[in-house]
């Protein structure tokens, strides 16, 4: 009779948040000390898209789905080159990917990639927590389980608020995604944190996308003589992106239609004159229910952002470049989460604060881009 095969006694584990909670657990990923603000993100699956997200910079992502990992890890979902949370929270850990396309597990992803992890905490708890308290800063550690020393690290880091984080996530150099099939248009996309599919959607409808380092002059954002402009999403404190507003501000000035999503909402916002401010824990996770005002339909969305525009929701605004109106409203608790800008009946721009490239999530919202696109195609840009 063989000897049953020795255990290996998990390695602990500690999350402090900044308010001094305390939680113990074990490890999971790389071994080290994670940093970052705290959020919890509700989608019940696409942990690999929401990894990838650039927009989740900085970011410390707690899963409140119980169980993380069946599926494993693959090479063709992920929305960036990398991972890009700062650590990862989750209460079971699957031991064993079983999906046919996955190539490894997500803790050996975790490993490859140097991102540290906790996992056997209560994150219902940890979410209430953040929920009733507001996201804050928080803290894991697999190297030690002192809890003062890790808390006062915690307090010492930067807050969300102020952040200017695209410059961490833009691209370096600009490069161009070809249409497929007969290009029907050319759209500059200004690269504040875009995620691989929105090019895609966009070169589907025959639209040739040239993405654009968020530094990138006004001249290199015109230059190419685009159709059309896309502001993708991205992390950090919206108030921080002056330049981006700028850029907003030159294509509206030179009549190019402008569509932004989540983070380039509040870009194109904040070039409309409107201000941001941080909500108390942000929307995060693909079943966020939104209003579409105009048609009353309500679409079940993909979100992540802890800011939102500050936007009268009962009048239309009126401004250098026409009117502003909402149009799309959060169900949960009436953040404005889209706007339309229209001069004599015409439509120049629009924003939503979600993700309508559904990586991860519905697909509720594709439509947005067909909306794009026929702007594109009625709208007179430069020559």
């Amino acid at each position: 009779m063989s000897s049953p095969e020795p255990t290996t006694k998990p390695q602990p584990a500690i999350l402090v948040c900044e308010d001094g909670r305390t939680f113990h657990g074990r490890a999971f990923g790389a071994t080290g000390e994670a940093l970052g603000e705290g959020v919890f993100a509700t989608g019940m699956s696409g942990y690999q898209e929401t990894l990838t997200d650039p927009s989740y910079y900085g970011q410390v992502v707690i899963a409140t789905a119980p169980h993380i990992g069946n599926t494993g890890w693959n090479d063709e979902d992920a929305e960036s080159h990398r991972i890009w949370v700062s650590g990862y929270v989750v209460r079971d850990p699957a031991p064993r990917p079983s999906n046919w396309r996955s190539t490894r597990s997500l803790d050996d992803e975790l490993i490859a990639q140097g991102v540290v992890g906790i996992s056997h905490i209560d994150t219902r708890a940890l979410t209430r927590h953040l929920r009733d308290q507001g996201a804050m800063r928080v803290g894991i550690s697999s190297t030690s389980t002192d809890v003062a020393g890790l808390l006062d690290r915690v307090r010492r880091h930067p807050p969300m608020e102020g952040a200017d984080l695209v410059r961490h996530v833009t691209c370096a150099e600009p490069y161009v995604v070809p249409a497929q099939g007969a290009r029907r248009a050319r759209v500059a996309a200004v690269d504040l944190g875009i995620k691989t599919n929105t090019p895609r959607e966009l070169a589907e409808r025959g639209v040739e996308v040239h993405v654009l380092p968020a530094g990138s002059s006004i001249h290199e954002l015109l230059g190419s003589h685009p159709d059309g402009v896309f502001f993708s999403n991205g992390p950090g404190d919206p108030a921080t992106a002056d330049h981006a507003v700028e850029l907003a501000r030159a294509a509206l000035t030179a009549g190019v239609p402008v569509f932004g999503i989540c983070f380039g909402h509040q870009v194109v916002g904040r070039a409309l004159g409107f201000g941001t401010y941080k909500l108390k824990y942000g929307h995060r996770g693909i079943n966020q229910p939104v209003l579409d005002r105009r048609t009353n339909r309500i679409d079940i969305t993909s979100h992540n952002h802890g800011f939102a525009l500050r936007v009268p929701l009962s009048e239309q605004v009126e401004i250098e470049f026409g009117t502003v109106a909402v149009s799309h409203i959060c169900l949960n608790d009436d953040v404005v989460e889209g706007l339309e800008l229209t001069r004599d009946d015409r439509l120049l721009a629009f924003t939503v604060q979600y993700h309508p490239e559904a990586a991860a999530g519905p697909h509720d919202a594709e439509y947005l881009f067909d909306r794009f696109i026929n702007m594109l195609s009625t709208t007179e840009g430069p020559n």
